[in-house]
């Protein structure tokens, strides 16, 4: 299987509490990257998090995003301690005497006291393991949704690569066609210019032609490196860089085969060679 870097999945855990949402989103890479969103509460998970994260992808920039939205019924159950709010406000009276400059608490600030909504535990801690939970189902969900793009991927790329055999076939001919046309102009100049033919100098020039324009070795090395492509995808796994590589090798002969040419044809072709192997090559920077 072919993996895309590209990927969603979204895992949802309800509990007395409230609801826990967790989303992780990931775009393509050079390496694996990631960052994690998490409440305060969840920050010793993390380690644990990244660890089982890295176990499943190599390469990508990974979003985890983790949201905890408290349940209706278990707001209305908060109840304010009376008694531990006029501690804190006495001690407050009591700082503001020695030090009339400190800053008097928010009430978010009072809020947020521990014990003072009755409960010392937040709900999120007293969830424990959930968001290794939901990044393990999070996570099998992204998984098939990279290898569903992946397996797009595949699908463009060896259609690409058949258009370049394409390509190469109507390319092949062209060269004894372009020599024979040389040598035929050749022996007519010497026969204007002379009065006759010099068969040695014509097979002096015409080697001396053929050499410059004789792309049989780039087109061989494009065929092989084709075919290197398509075991690469049928292999599967984790092929991204490999893949960039050989992207890498097919434009370079196709670069080649245009400097080389003398026929309105062949140059046409190396552009297309060059316009098809760069749509591969933005392919490729998906691949895991």
């Amino acid at each position: 299987m072919i993996f895309s870097m590209t990927g969603y999945a979204i895992a949802i855990q309800e509990t007395p509490h409230g609801s826990f949402t967790l989303e992780i989103r990931s775009v393509n890479n050079r390496y694996l990257d990631v960052q994690f969103r998490l409440p305060d509460d969840f920050r010793k998970q993390e380690p644990a998090m990244r660890e089982l994260l890295a176990t499943q992808l190599s390469r990508g920039k990974v979003e985890c995003r983790l949201n905890f939205s408290p349940s209706t019924q278990a707001e209305s159950d908060q109840q304010l301690d009376n008694a531990l709010l006029e501690k804190l406000l006495l001690l407050q009276r009591t700082i503001k005497t020695h030090h009339p400059a400190a800053p008097s608490l928010t009430v978010a600030e009072i809020l947020k006291w521990p014990g003072m909504l009755g409960n010392d535990h937040s709900p999120i801690e007293e969830s424990g393991e959930i968001g290794i939970a939901l990044l393990q189902t999070a996570l099998e969900d992204l998984k098939a949704a990279r290898i569903r793009e992946g397996d797009k991927l595949k699908a463009i790329l060896l259609e690409r690569l058949n258009q370049i055999r394409q390509l190469l076939i109507a390319a092949s001919p062209r060269i004894p066609t372009l020599i024979a046309a040389f040598e035929e102009k050749l022996r007519t100049r010497l026969e204007e210019i002379l009065g006759t033919q010099e068969d040695e100098r014509i097979h002096q020039e015409i080697s001396l032609f053929a050499g410059k324009i004789d792309v049989d070795e780039e087109l061989s090395r494009l065929q092989a490196h084709l075919d290197e492509v398509e075991r690469i995808l049928n292999k599967g796994g984790s092929v991204g860089k490999r893949l960039d590589f050989m992207m890498q090798e097919l434009h370079r002969e196709a670069n080649t085969i245009g400097s080389k040419s003398v026929d309105l044809e062949i140059s046409r072709i190396s552009m297309e060679l060059k316009v098809i192997i760069e749509q591969m090559r933005e392919q490729v920077q998906n691949i895991e």
